[in-house]
């Protein structure tokens, strides 16, 4: 056996290589989430490391996590990747924002994929060993595991949100990633909506998946109430039952307030005016053309003033190959363009637009400076950025969150928007100026609760929740 007995599998490594060819942390949601998990428990992390057609040896991080490279070819990155990942089960899984396209020498790269990860899962596995796998692109891995290391304890947690069940059934491979779903020993949700479109689904191809499952009003709920951790069981094809719940995830909330105390030059430097931020990957599910009007047409009413806000804008590149994705780009600059050109001044644009990665330090600095921070997904499973700039400011600054990011479940005291509705941004964005302009009692109560809840329900809450319901259940 390899040795190891807790395993992560994602679809990427938690590193990236640099321009002079050292590994460093990756940016996102996931690497910030699990890195903490993996070193508490000095686990291995299988992955891919990034690059197609590279072949590398098992390395350590400097922190001392194990690391094992999952090879892929070019071909796997476009067919697995950029295919079905992205253009397929990701508009599906996010309603539809933008038409999935479904084509079978796409679903044939992604099983052989899985196939490999699971293989490779299998080799650096101790007998008995936990793996807890990550996210859409990996979701026959569990059952694939169970036919060739039935000792394992498997658990597998979706990072973007489920569907439900009548868009799902648009997939014309359902019933196999219901399967591979079902290997799972425990299968967690950020919410309990996701977990129940889960249920629901099952019950729908119980005749395929060959399983049964307690409907949604039988789950019992458990937990303190913003973990709303929910637990039904499913009736998997070989005959085990499965535990389905939900467990919102969070942040290493101590590490991100603890750097954004160090100071910061930026209000100076922007001229000391209301920062709006916004800290998105360019992807067309983050609603930033939408905030971008909104803050363009405030502008045009003269209900804020070039002369008292500034708009700062990271957008970190992302699946710039994807027609989608490049549309996005297109629409979001000539916007930023647009409104420099109408209300900016030479020395003085009044959006600052960044289409970069950002280093972890620089980013926190932007999070303690921002007066007001600008979150409006159509669709996202959790957010961590929201909770990241909550857990930079205890008592000042306002979030404004669309309604339908998973965050808004738990940071009910934001200033909750409805992303589609260019009015609701509007009125809840000049709120948020209006009240941290003002220095409101409202605003600063509202920022307090806010920072309580993120620091009390951090990434090892997440984590520790998950993992003990995986030991329980087996």
């Amino acid at each position: 056996m390899g040795g190891n007995s807790f395993v992560v599998v994602a679809n990427r490594l938690p590193v990236d290589l640099d321009k002079d060819g050292n590994w460093q942390p990756s940016p996102g949601g996931l690497v910030t989430a699990l890195s903490p998990v993996l070193m508490q428990h000095q686990g291995c992390w299988v992955g891919w490391p990034g690059m197609p057609d590279s072949d590398l040896e098992p390395f350590r991080t400097e922190d001392g996590i194990l690391l094992h490279p999952v090879s892929l070819s070019q071909s796997d990155y476009e067919l697995f990747y950029e295919g079905f990942s992205n253009a397929t089960l990701w508009p599906l899984y996010h309603d539809l924002i933008v038409p999935p396209e479904f084509h079978r020498h796409w679903w044939e790269a992604y099983r052989e994929v899985n196939l490999k990860f699971a293989e490779a899962v299998s080799n650096v596995s101790d007998q008995g060993a936990t793996v807890w796998v990550q996210d859409y692109q990996l979701q026959l891995v569990p059952g694939i595991l169970r036919q060739i290391r039935p000792d394992l304890k498997i658990g597998f947690f979706l990072h973007i949100p489920f569907p439900g069940a009548e868009l799902y059934r648009q997939l014309p491979w359902r019933e196999e990633i219901m399967r591979g779903l079902l290997g799972a020993d425990v299968i967690g949700f950020h919410s309990v909506d996701n977990a129940k479109n889960f249920l629901a689904l099952s019950e729908q191809i119980a005749g395929a998946a060959g399983s049964h499952i307690g409907q949604p009003d039988e789950l019992e709920t458990s937990g303190t109430p913003s973990i709303r951790e929910i637990t039904a069981w499913v009736t998997a094809p070989d005959g085990r039952s499965v535990g389905v719940a939900a467990f919102p995830i969070s942040i290493d909330s101590q590490a991100v307030a603890k750097l954004a105390e160090r100071p910061t030059d930026l209000k100076a430097r922007l001229g000391n005016k209301t920062l709006i931020l916004g800290v998105d990957r360019l992807d067309y599910t983050k609603g930033i053309l939408q905030r971008l009007l909104a803050f363009e047409e405030l502008l045009a009413s003269g209900a804020i003033s070039p002369q008292d806000v500034v708009f700062v804008q990271i957008a970190t590149p992302s699946r710039e190959r994807i027609d989608h994705y490049r549309k996005t780009r297109s629409e979001v600059e000539a916007a930023v363009g647009r409104i420099n050109g109408l209300y900016g001044e030479v020395g003085a644009p009044v959006v600052h637009y960044i289409h970069r990665s950002v280093s972890k330090d620089i980013l926190m600095g932007y999070y303690a400076a921002a007066d007001v921070m600008l979150v409006t997904p159509f669709k996202d499973g959790m957010n961590l950025v929201a909770k990241e700039y909550v857990a930079c400011h205890q008592d000042s600054g306002a979030l404004v969150l669309s309604e339908f990011a998973g965050a808004a479940v738990e940071l009910t005291e934001a200033y909750l928007t409805n992303p589609h509705d260019l009015e609701s941004i509007k009125r809840q964005l000049h709120a948020a100026i209006t009240d941290v302009e003002s220095d409101s009692e409202d605003a600063r109560q509202r920022m307090q609760l806010l920072h309580a809840q993120v620091m009390e329900h951090d990434v090892n809450l997440w984590a520790t929740s998950f993992l003990n319901s995986l030991e329980k259940h087996r």
